[in-house]
């Protein structure tokens, strides 16, 4: 079932529902139906944030790789440095290349972090593009419901009857 014909099937459980005595403007639903409604519209939601969720855990998971194998880049260079002790001049050759290959390595892993941001950045933008538009179509489907049940009769609720304090950002 698709979430509009989720979203519709909510509207009619709304439609039907028997006013509430001494407050005509309160409905009466059966609860169980609503929350059944609502875990259908969960299991629903867009691949988009499905898929957004799983980038940001493989981002999450690329920048610890990337530190370990910075730290790990590290070790190797400090362990090579610690055997080239015994002479002076490879000592002063060695620590050159060990502040070389450490400088590569944290100019490595930030880039690779960058880039990793700016990858999870985009997906988040396009993910939020995405339910900007979906939220516009329930917007519109909720304006749609508030004229078809009589906005006038609901003490300035857009939503009709029945719906009260849903607030969508």
């Amino acid at each position: 079932m698709s979430i509009d014909e989720i979203l519709e099937e909510m509207d009619e459980l709304l439609d039907k529902a028997s006013s509430v005595p001494f407050a005509s403007h309160k409905k009466v639903i059966d609860g169980e139906r609503m929350r059944e409604l609502i875990n259908d519209v969960r299991l629903n939601m867009p691949h988009e944030l499905k898929e957004a969720k799983k980038i940001e855990f493989d981002c999450q998971r690329i920048l610890n790789e990337a530190k370990l194998n910075a730290e790990s880049i590290i070790r190797k260079a400090e362990e090579r440095a610690a055997q080239i002790v015994s002479r002076e001049a490879i000592v002063t050759e060695a620590k050159k290349k060990a502040v070389d290959m450490l400088t590569k390595a944290q100019a490595a892993a930030k880039n690779l972090q960058k880039n990793a941001a700016e990858s999870v950045n985009k997906m988040l933008a396009d993910t939020e593009s995405h339910y900007a538009r979906n939220l516009q179509s329930i917007r519109m489907v909720m304006a749609k419901l508030s004229s078809t049940t009589g906005a006038g009769n609901n003490g300035g609720n857009p939503m009709g009857g029945g719906i009260t304090n849903i607030n969508i950002k």
